[in-house]
């Protein structure tokens, strides 16, 4: 009792959230009555749904269906959700236009993880449903059996690789959605029950990653994939959606993005009781280990997938996350920050941390498959701040991390002659102190959250448009020591400055930077650039790092398994033998 005491104290900022079943029908009606003039397949698939105005989704999706056709595998699984929401009400001339779609447009199946997983979701369900037809009715020449198998086959292997050495597009503020939303169409349409349990499974893995990373509905963390808006607005994401939407997390998303529509008209799988209990208790500090995977890599490394390394620090204060630095995803990748929560994250800027804003073909062509001559103008004609030397978004090979508990050091040993020698860090419009102490250090209050920043090289603060500021240091060997605090440990900014200066730091930055640092946990670290970091003499052990470590979830790496636990309850998941205990 006294644990469920905690938990339901610590849900009390948003606890006026409707119940699950009530948020799922609001989302439902909102686009099935959309404010905007913008009736498209969302529409129609709420309508169906709710079994309302069938002649006019019939009329609505042929005019939709008429040539030419557009949207690749994000077009198919907005058919596919039609097409298994239709239980009658579509028309006979409707569902023969949706079959010849499937005849005569050819979508893209994309290159990234999260495409591959709606196509063959899509391919899957739509083989099942249209069984025994030759190559000539489909756009790939395969018939509906040969379509069926290699689609099971890969989501097979893409679950199998997923609990055994973790996703490679991982912990996504934006994709977050589209992972979840194939695993609820399984668990609602797949026919086979052992796919149906496994989707169902995969469910409660990629929900539990979510809610042991999050912050009043902030996915924290590293992220292999953001955006230049949700990467300093943090809460402003399908993340923050599905975090409403599934455990009343936050405010409520106006509107919500449509993935987390389709979600809800498939299986609305519900998440069991222990993942809402653990995305809501922040009543004691803890630290969350897990490992990921990068994204396929195509050239100049001998391994298709490395390994990431993810340390996160979640209280109720404040979040401090990080991976070991690098580049482990192209163009999207953000590598830390300390995110500090606020009453109301619309519009705020809730976050800082530091990068290198690298731009190379190097990158490009590690992970993508195109030619040399126009890589860098084809990413930006989409990723338009990827060739800015003002982005904050990206990794860098130059860029190397650690972290215990709420501390950060992030090292940089930029060659000469490399496009955009300098790093840039985020100075949030929304802090509510700022000041530069002659000692070097820089002190931060936002809300609740202290923050002390020792940049190791000179910097400038440069205006940033919308507010804000951006520390610019234009210096080849460089690096940062971050520590956070709750305002609670301190009487004042001032009482923290001054523990922070009684605490031992040294460093040098020649040949490469090297730090010392005695951290507020009584922790001491040391990190050179280019080896292993030390916390109390003792190197991090990343080669026995787990899938999953920490407070409430674990696994090991290769189990195929996942451990959740809060208080005295246990959730297993076996995807070896598909058990759920």
């Amino acid at each position: 009792m006294k644990v469920l005491g905690l938990w339901l104290l610590a849900t009390a900022a948003w606890a006026g959230a409707p119940p699950f079943e009530v948020r799922v029908r609001e989302l439902i009606d909102y686009y099935a009555h959309p404010k905007r003039d913008d009736f498209g397949y969302a529409t129609i698939a709420a309508r169906l749904k709710l079994g309302k105005d069938p002649a006019w989704c019939s009329r609505r999706l042929i005019e939709l269906l008429k040539p030419p056709i557009h949207g690749d595998m994000f077009w198919q699984f907005q058919a596919t959700a039609v097409a298994y929401l239709d239980r009658g009400q579509l028309s006979d001339e409707a569902r023969q236009a949706l079959r010849e779609a499937w005849r005569t447009y050819m979508p893209f199946r994309g290159d990234t993880e999260n495409h591959w997983l709606l196509y063959y979701t899509s391919m899957y369900l739509m083989a099942q449903r249209w069984r025994g037809e030759s190559g000539e009715r489909w756009f790939n020449g395969k018939s509906s059996e040969e379509n069926f198998r290699e689609a099971a086959a890969w989501i097979d292997s893409w679950m199998r690789l997923t609990t055994r050495r973790g996703q490679g597009e991982y912990d996504c503020t934006h994709y977050l959605g589209v992972f979840l939303l194939p695993m609820s169409y399984l668990a609602a349409w797949a026919e086979d029950p052992v796919m149906r349990k496994r989707a169902e499974m995969m469910l409660d893995y990629l929900i539990a990653d979510y809610a042991v990373e999050n912050l009043d509905g902030i996915y924290v963390g590293s992220h292999a994939r953001t955006d230049d808006k949700i990467v300093l607005e943090k809460w402003h994401s399908v993340a923050g959606d599905f975090g409403y939407l599934l455990f009343g997390l936050g405010p409520k998303p106006e509107p919500m993005i449509s993935y987390a529509l389709y979600y809800s008209v498939a299986s609305a799988y519900r998440p069991p009781a222990i993942l809402e209990k653990i995305a809501w208790d922040r009543s004691k500090p803890y630290t969350h280990y897990e490992r990921k995977r990068t994204r396929n890599r195509w050239r100049f490394h001998d391994e298709l997938h490395g390994p990431v390394y993810k340390t996160t620090y979640v209280r109720r204060e404040y979040a401090v996350g990080s991976d070991q630095g690098g580049i482990l995803q192209p163009i999207q990748q953000h590598s830390w920050d300390v995110t500090w929560a606020v009453p109301d994250p619309r519009g705020v800027h809730n976050t800082f941390f530091t990068m290198h804003p690298y731009s190379s073909l190097y990158e490009l062509q590690s992970y993508f498959s195109f030619g040399p001559d126009f890589g860098i103008e084809e990413v930006v004609r989409s990723k338009r701040t990827y060739d800015s030397p003002d982005k904050f978004l990206g990794g860098s090979p130059f860029e190397k991390i650690m972290q215990d508990e709420d501390t950060v050091i992030a090292l940089y040993s930029i060659p000469p002659l490399t496009r955009f020698p300098h790093i840039n860090g985020f100075l949030s419009k929304d802090l509510d102190e700022f000041v530069e102490d002659p000692s070097g250090w820089i002190f931060l209050r936002g809300n609740q959250t202290l923050i002390a920043a020792r940049p190791l090289e000179r910097y400038t603060l440069k205006p940033i448009q919308g507010g804000g500021r951006r520390l610019f240091s234009p210096y080849l060997n460089n690096g940062v020591v971050v520590q956070a605090a709750a305002a609670s440990e301190f009487a004042d900014l001032a009482a923290f400055r001054k523990a922070i200066l009684a605490l031992p730091l040294d460093y040098r930055l020649e040949p490469v930077p090297s730090v010392s640092f005695r951290s507020l946990r009584g922790r001491r670290l040391e990190f050179t650039y280019g080896e292993t970091p030390r916390v109390d003499g003792r190197p991090l052990d990343y080669e026995n790092w787990p899938l999953f470590g920490g407070p409430f979830l674990e696994a090991a790496v290769d189990s195929e398994q996942l451990l959740i636990k809060y208080g005295a309850e246990r959730r297993k998941l076996d995807f070896r033998r598909n058990t759920v205990e």
